[in-house]
C-alpha cells in the first residue's frame, strides 16, 4: 500500500511575508511536517510487524502515535492550501459563489462573530493544537472546534475546511509568545477559495454518504 508523502508547498517560502516569514515556512514544513509524515510511516510499520508477530503489548501506543501523526499531517497539508500571498479580506470577496460566506452567516450570525470564535479557539488551545473551521454533516453546519495536540476536541465525521496552527513552531521565531498576535495576521493571508472549495467538496460528499444505504 502506499505511504505518505510530504506534500509539495503550492507556493515559495517567501510568499506568505510579512505575515509569515520565509524562514518559519521552510522549517515548518520541511522539517516539522515532514516528522510527521515520518512518523505516520513508522508506525504503520511498527503496525505490520505486530501483525506479523500477533504482538499487541504495545498497540495502544502505536494507535496514539499513529493518530497523532496522521493527524498532523493531514491538519498542515491542509493549512499549506488554506493559505495565500494574496488572501485576507472576507469570504464574499473572494470565494466567487457567495455560499461559503451565507454559510458562515447561517452558522455564527455574521462573519465578524466567526472571526472572533475562530481566533479565540486558536488563541487559548491548551498547550498545543489548532483552531479549526469544519462541516458538520449531520446537521449541515459549520463549527469551530479545538484540536489539542492533533487528536481531542473534534466532532467525529467533521471535516476541516481552515486550520489556524497555534503550534509554537508556527509562529515563536517571529511573534515570539504573542499567540494572540500571530492569530490575527493569519486572517490576511486565508485562501478563502480553497476554504470555499472544501466546503463545496465537504457538502457533496455528505450528501452521497447520506443518501447511502
Amino acid at each position: 500500500m502506499a505511504t505518505y508523502a510530504l506534500p509539495e508547498l503550492p507556493y515559495d517560502y517567501a510568499a506568505l511575508e510579512p505575515v509569515i516569514s520565509g524562514e518559519i515556512v521552510e522549517l515548518h514544513h520541511d522539517k516539522h511536517h515532514a516528522a510527521y509524515v515520518k512518523g505516520a510511516n513508522d508506525t504503520l510499520e511498527q503496525l505490520e510487524e505486530a501483525r506479523a508477530k500477533d504482538q499487541w503489548g504495545s498497540v495502544n501506543g502505536l494507535q496514539k502515535n499513529l493518530a497523532f501523526h496522521l493527524s498532523g499531517h493531514i491538519l498542515h497539508s491542509i493549512y499549506w492550501q488554506n493559505m495565500t500571498g494574496d488572501g485576507g479580506g472576507e469570504p464574499l470577496e473572494k470565494d466567487g459563489t457567495g455560499e461559503l460566506a451565507d454559510a458562515i452567516a447561517e452558522s455564527f450570525g455574521s462573519f465578524a462573530r466567526f472571526r472572533a470564535q475562530l481566533s479565540r479557539a486558536a488563541a487559548t488551545t491548551q498547550g498545543s493544537g489548532w483552531g479549526v473551521l469544519a462541516y458538520e454533516p449531520v446537521s449541515g453546519r459549520l463549527i469551530v472546534e479545538q484540536v489539542y495536540d492533533h487528536q481531542g476536541n473534534v466532532g467525529q465525521g467533521s471535516v476541516p475546511l481552515l486550520v489556524f496552527d497555534a503550534w509554537e513552531h508556527a509562529f515563536y521565531l517571529q511573534y515570539r509568545n504573542q499567540k494572540v498576535d500571530f492569530v490575527e495576521a493569519m486572517w490576511r493571508v486565508v485562501n478563502w477559495q480553497d476554504v470555499a472549495a472544501r466546503h463545496r467538496a465537504a457538502k457533496e460528499r455528505a450528501h452521497t454518504l447520506l443518501l447511502a444505504p
